[in-house]
């Protein structure tokens, strides 16, 4: 990879020359970019295309796939991040540009473990799945082709020979006469054929439209696949680069929402408002921190950073979070003095009054999913990630969550769907279907709890940017500086032709 400080390129193509870069609304993403970009619209890049892919992870656990709900959000979804779904959008350019690029700066973030491609191949399936869905039927042809799947259409007379074999050895038509039948060899639609859902001949396999998609999504899975263990051997020439490699390391458990250490209701919460609250209005997660420390009068590291910040976080002043601490610290015996001395200095830290100035951000779920593990006594991590499912199930009940809701939410802790495990907590808990967004920070189930409870009119946070690592200076910039940053980074630029050697033999 190599980095130039002249001015950026950027191609001057025709229409003609466009449609031919991208001539479909999605892709098997077969070759590399070539261009250069900045710093700057790399990473804004790779933050749009882990938002997307979050999005499509939570909508695909919540929804029924293909179902009229999830196409319509899922659309939603893609028209915020401005990457291309429809094929007959005028001016696409750009919107398939950024879906191509991004595809390849997340595969040098995922290829990193096991794990990390499984789940990014999972949700570029699924992305997949969705843009043809909605593939008009006279554009799949093409689509194939330039996917380098050699699937053709049969003609009408040869359907018609086939017809009655094709609708009986084919269970999704439901019995009815299919549009357009796809002659496969046998190799390509073996798990068709390992089901009883396709009718065999010759050595060929005869897919009505309906069921072709099985067949791309596993020839894009082996393709992905593949690219990604190429791309994961040539990735330490990638992150010797100081500038990429902090990126690439945290962008796939990064927090890429709101930042609530920036938040406009500072002192609207009043300390005996929150023994209330927290049986209301807060995350499981902080629920027990706050159970724990009424009933230990103590937390340990890891509790008291967590529930800190949270607390920071919906609107107490440092103030309130001394007179909070200390007042619990005494409950259990503690000297004041030893509290002033041992304590105080930490709380006043994390507000940005000592030490470094640091102002912390309250923790993001991921944050709390992945770091920092809880030991015997400590009682902060994710319920949902940390907590034996028997004991688990034990707290829901406390909580007073029905049994079906309880098995629902088991399931999504099998699943590892942490997050939206905790999201239909929410749900059962303020009686709502859907709550209409994807959860993804404690303080957002607390602000958006409070709003159902107070009817829409409570805490309005301030527009903030998109949360930095953890955690965040907070000496204040020059007035300058983020212009300043801006010039630099736009003189960086990544040579995105150099890339294409890692995502290839």
């Amino acid at each position: 990879m190599e980095f130039s400080k002249g001015k950026r390129k950027k191609l001057k193509l025709g229409g003609d020359q466009r449609n031919a870069c991208y001539p479909h609304s999605l892709q098997f993403y077969l070759q590399p970019p070539t261009e250069n970009i900045s710093l700057i619209e790399f990473e804004n890049l790779a933050i749009d295309r882990v938002k997307l892919l979050k999005a499509v992870e939570h909508l695909g656990v919540s929804h029924v796939k293909g179902s009229e709900q999830y196409q319509s959000k899922l659309e939603a979804e893609i028209r915020k991040v401005k990457f291309s779904f429809r094929e007959n959008l005028e001016n696409e350019y750009e919107a398939r540009r950024r879906d191509h690029i991004s595809h390849f700066i997340l595969r040098l973030a995922y290829c990193q473990s096991e794990d990390l491609r499984r789940w990014f191949i999972q949700q570029e399936m699924d992305l997949l799945r969705f843009r043809f869905s909605i593939l008009p039927k006279d554009k799949i042809q093409d689509f194939l082709k330039d996917s380098h799947l050699q699937f053709e259409a049969i003609s009408d007379e040869e359907k018609a020979l086939r017809q009655k074999d094709i609708v009986a050895s084919s269970p999704s038509l439901g019995g009815i006469v299919p549009e357009l039948v796809y002659k496969i060899p046998f190799a390509d639609a073996l798990d068709l054929f390992r089901g009883r859902k396709v009718y065999l001949e010759g050595g060929f396999a005869y897919v009505p439209l309906k069921d072709i998609v099985a067949i791309i999504l596993n020839e894009f899975r082996t393709k992905l696949s593949k690219a990604l263990a190429l791309t994961a051997r040539s990735l330490p020439a990638v992150q010797s680069d100081e500038r990429l490699q902090p990126l690439l390391k945290h962008l796939s458990h990064s927090y890429t929402g709101q930042d609530y250490s920036v938040q406009g209701n500072v002192g609207k919460i009043a300390l005996d408002q929150i023994d209330s609250l927290s049986a209301k209005s807060f995350p499981p997660c902080m629920r027990q921190l706050h159970k724990a420390l009424r009933e230990n009068h103590h937390l340990r590291h890891g509790g008291r950073m967590q529930y800190g910040l949270f607390l920071k976080g919906i609107g107490l002043t440092l103030e309130q979070a001394l007179q909070f601490w200390k007042q619990e610290f005494i409950r259990g015996k503690m000297d004041p003095d030893k509290f002033d001395k041992g304590y105080s200095y930490n709380i006043r830290h994390s507000f940005g009054k000592e030490g470094k100035r640091t102002d912390y951000t309250p923790f993001s779920c991921m944050k709390i999913i992945l770091n920092n593990p809880p030991g015997q006594g400590d009682y902060h991590g994710c319920p949902f990630r940390h907590s034996d499912p028997e004991l688990l199930k034990q707290k829901l009940q406390t909580y007073k969550i029905s049994p079906a809701a309880i098995n629902q939410i088991l399931d999504l802790v099998k699943g590892t769907h942490y997050q939206v495990a905790c999201q239909k907590y929410f749900e059962m808990t303020h009686n709502v279907d859907d709550c209409g967004f994807s959860l993804n920070h404690p303080n957002q189930f607390f602000i958006e709890s409070q709003k159902i409870l107070n009817g829409g009119k409570d805490i309005k946070k301030e527009s903030a940017q998109p949360e930095t690592p953890q955690p965040k200076p907070g000496v204040q910039k020059p007035k300058d500086a983020s212009s300043a940053l801006a010039s630099l980074s736009s003189c960086l630029e990544v040579d995105m032709e150099g890339l294409e050697d890692y995502f290839s033999d």
